[in-house]
């Protein structure tokens, strides 16, 4: 088993920031890679970010730029900066246990954590 439990999120102006935190417990050497994901109100689940145990990092294209996703293997810990926010990154967001197929392509893992709420103002 794997729990996570994400925090960081909040209420936030335009033009803000914010870091999302992910913390792992459990059997988490078997996780190689984390990932980021994000629902908006009526939408879908959306990949964000992910980052592999090495480091390698991939992003969407609607945040590249803007976010940043890192990990602290120690602390069994990932995190999402979130940068010069737009009303439209309004959703919960979730951390996610998963792994890289062999075209470098995140796969979603089973453990997801309970999501924190990220909403921007205009």
């Amino acid at each position: 088993q794997v729990q996570l439990v994400e925090s960081g999120g909040g209420l936030v102006q335009a033009g803000g920031s914010l870091r999302l935190s992910c913390a792992a417990s459990g059997r988490t050497f078997n996780s190689d890679a984390w990932g980021w994901f994000r629902q908006a109100p009526g939408r879908e689940r959306e990949f964000v970010a992910a980052i592999r145990w090495s480091g390698g990092t991939n992003y969407a294209g609607s945040v590249k730029g803007r976010f940043t996703i890192s990990r602290d293997n120690a602390k069994n810990t990932v995190y999402l900066q979130i940068d010069s926010l737009k009303p439209e990154d309004t959703a919960v967001y979730y951390c996610n246990a998963g792994r890289y197929d062999t075209i470098g392509s995140y796969i979603a893992g089973h453990y997801w954590g309970q999501g924190t709420q990220v909403t921007v103002s205009s």
